[in-house]
């Protein structure tokens, strides 16, 4: 069978790096014990997996105490501490038209407990103009909640802008990188981020199953925990710690997992994140310029590999989404992903709700000749597409 087309980084990255997988078939083989929880040399090892890993990301996202960045199983579970945790009945808080349902679903959910949610519109290309944020402040407003790029358009959101306003408004900014973490320089310091949420299994080449939150000094005691219990730490006490990153970590974690996102973030380390960068914008500009290119076809967003994450979203005409997305996987054996890509606001932004789109999102271990190839493909559906039905 010939190698897959492989075109859904954004959903979650692969193939993983040589060095994640090692990495975890090690750990496997020759650590494995419970970190934290006893005292022999193999606990003491694999603690010291998890103090490696969390020191190599505090260092990627210019993090200075690396204790103040937990662990969690996804950006979901943070962007759910850093909401659920933290807001109150009349808090106001602001968030994107571009917004995942990781963001989207829990504001909803507080927005029955009593929390004003205002979402700042985007234009058609799903981008947002600081100003817009600045306007929509009030006294009561809590935090801001910003995806970093859009899932559906990869549109880059205007982070480091807001971030000055939320500081010297002195509101919380949290900052969901799901998106951009390991392909995008992001330094919480310079760019005002209060809170950082963050997925492994995507840009970090880690495995499914790990992701992470920042926290900014001060912040801990105001963010309820969503679980609690075991932790290795304080075990005399029936309270749950209140101090980081216990806190926020509770039951044994996800060690091989961590191994392997330790591993991931020292290939981003190894490789340059600049390079990544280069080669997935060179791809993103090879594929729109292509798809542009085909009658029928439709692109949305910024159409703009220097403004955009390595993620193009486009419709063909005479065709759904799931139709073309079928014919690439059975036909060409290419991997995409159709429909509203659980962000039906940004689809709502870019006028493609209810249908969704196809999106296609190139990863670094891609070459231009699959990217070639892709785009023949979409060349044959779009004629197909144009044939009449009988």
């Amino acid at each position: 069978m010939k190698r897959p087309i492989y075109m859904d980084n954004a959903a979650t990255s692969w193939p993983k790096p040589e060095e994640t997988l090692t990495a975890m078939a090690t750990y496997a083989q020759s650590v494995g014990a419970n970190p934290g929880r006893s005292g022999h040399s193999m606990s003491v090892d694999a603690g010291r997996v998890i103090f490696d890993t969390r020191e190599a990301a505090a260092d990627l996202f210019g993090v200075i105490n690396p204790l103040r960045l937990i662990f969690t199983k996804n950006a979901t579970e943070a962007l759910n501490i850093a909401i659920l945790g933290l807001l109150k009945p009349g808090d106001h808080v602001i968030t994107s038209g571009m917004e995942h349902n990781s963001v989207m679903r829990p504001l909803k959910a507080m927005e029955k407990r009593g929390v004003e949610v205002s979402v700042i519109p985007c234009s058609s290309s799903g981008e947002m103009n600081p100003d817009d944020v600045n306007r929509a402040i009030m006294t009561s407003t809590r935090a801001i909640y910003l995806t970093h790029a859009s899932n559906v358009t990869g549109t880059i959101m205007p982070i480091s802008e807001v971030g000055t306003i939320a500081r010297d408004k002195e509101i919380i900014f949290c900052v969901d990188a799901a998106q951009t973490a390991g392909v995008i320089p992001i330094n919480v310091e310079e760019m005002s981020v209060d809170l950082l949420a963050f997925t492994g299994h995507k840009s970090l080449f880690g495995p499914q199953g790990t992701g992470g939150l920042y926290i900014r000094d001060g912040l801990e005691g105001k963010i309820s925990p969503l679980t609690m219990g075991g932790t290795g730490s304080s075990s005399e006490s029936l309270e749950h710690p209140d101090f980081l990153p216990d806190k926020f970590e509770s039951g044994t974690p996800n060690t091989i997992g961590i191994a392997g996102l330790g591993a991931g973030i020292q290939f981003i380390k190894r490789t340059g994140i600049e390079k990544i960068r280069k080669k997935e914008q060179e791809l993103t500009a090879m594929l729109i310029e292509g798809i542009a290119s085909i009658p029928g076809a439709t692109l949305y967003g910024c159409r703009d590999e220097k403004r955009q994450t390595a993620v193009i979203s486009f419709n063909i005409e005479g065709m759904s989404p799931a139709e073309v997305a079928l014919a690439l996987d059975e036909e060409f054996n290419i991997m995409s992903r159709p429909g509203l890509q659980c962000a039906p606001a940004a689809h709502h932004t870019t006028g493609t709700f209810p249908g969704g789109t196809v999106r296609l999102s190139p990863g670094y271990f891609l070459e231009k000749e699959d990217v070639e190839k892709c785009i023949v493909a979409l060349e044959a559906l779009a004629y197909r597409g144009k044939e009449p039905h009988s």
